[in-house]
């Protein structure tokens, strides 16, 4: 077994899950989990190991199901606006496909590092400390981040 056959059989699951946590699509999550190991391979010389293995491989599926969002966003219809935000709290919204898909969005196009943790911890799951940990911060300001950027997401859905 290559020394990149073992990456793939540790983490394949954890990319997996994390992309079906973003996607809430089986298919989806699949393909962009297999162009992730496929990215990873071909730079695998760009890993400086400053992170760990799993979070530059989650940052590069993350980056692809972006750049899939935004091919596909010329096929989808214009979903309804979201109204009354101040009533609906962030993660019923995002039960509903559609809806969803106007959060990843918005998502999208918000700056770091909020982007990241609030992605990091809603879709990925992650613990503040573990989050954390990713930035070389503290758990408080993991904490803050991904509250402030639950402000920032409320906002522009207005």
């Amino acid at each position: 077994m290559t020394e990149f056959e073992a990456v793939y059989s540790e983490y394949f699951k954890d990319v997996y899950r994390y992309m079906l946590c973003l996607s809430k699509n089986e298919s989806i999550a699949e393909d962009i989990t297999q162009e992730t190991f496929f990215k990873a391979l071909k730079n695998i010389d760009s890993f400086k190991g400053n992170c760990k293995m799993s979070a530059w491989l989650c940052q590069i599926a993350k980056n692809s199901y972006f750049s899939y969002l935004k091919k596909e966003q010329n096929n989808v219809e214009r979903v309804e606006d979201i109204t009354d935000v101040f009533h609906i709290d962030l993660e019923q919204i995002l039960v509903d496909d559609e809806s969803a898909f106007e959060i990843h969005k918005l998502l999208h196009n918000l700056e770091e590092p909020y982007k990241e943790v609030f992605t990091l911890r809603f879709f990925g799951d992650l613990s503040f400390l573990k989050i954390a940990e990713l930035f070389g911060k503290t758990e408080s300001w993991a904490r803050v981040t991904y509250h402030r950027a639950r402000i920032k997401l409320k906002e522009k859905l207005i």
